[in-house]
């Protein structure tokens, strides 16, 4: 675990920071279900929603980004009470906390902006160590869509809905 690390909200003084190590997820599609070409400037407007949407950084005591996660309405009207949320970590800095720490931060503060729930929609089941963090902090696989997710390496694999009453 990292000695000092703060979790505050993003600012576009942040970006540079944050697409440094993004990119290289989004590029290797192991993780994430972007598209694999997704650019700079798509990737900070999808990463940054509209309000009640959320967007937070991990960053140590030098100000370097470490992880970030967004959190949004999943739905609207009638489903409007549950949130979702996408983590990225930079991987120098994965095992560390960064990820646990970014996780229990969204479900907190989901919990303080009024939503009900947490559904993480797009968890890909080959992501083992993202699986068995969530489940640590309270979500269930709801179900498993079959080759939900084409990973470049494993081929088609399955694609976990989470879930979580806050």
């Amino acid at each position: 675990m990292l000695a000092a690390m703060l979790i505050r909200e993003a600012t576009p003084h942040d970006w540079p920071g944050m697409w440094a190590f993004m990119e290289g997820i989004v590029r290797a599609g192991e993780t994430f279900s972007w598209d694999r070409d997704t650019t700079e400037s798509q990737a900070g407007r999808m990463w940054f929603p509209e309000p009640p949407g959320r967007t937070f950084v991990a960053v140590n005591a030098e100000g370097t980004v470490l992880g970030t996660a967004n959190s949004v309405r999943n739905h609207g009207g009638g489903a409007a009470h549950i949130a979702s949320a996408s983590f990225m970590v930079d991987p120098r800095h994965s095992g560390r906390g960064v990820g646990r720490a970014l996780g229990e931060h969204v479900l907190e503060q989901a919990r303080k902006d009024g939503f009900r729930a947490m559904q993480f929609n797009a968890v890909v089941e080959t992501n083992t160590r993202a699986v068995a963090l969530w489940r640590s902090l309270g979500l269930d696989v709801m179900t498993t869509l079959p080759a939900g997710f084409h990973h470049p390496a494993h081929g088609y694999v399955g694609l976990h809905i989470m879930y979580r009453r806050l």
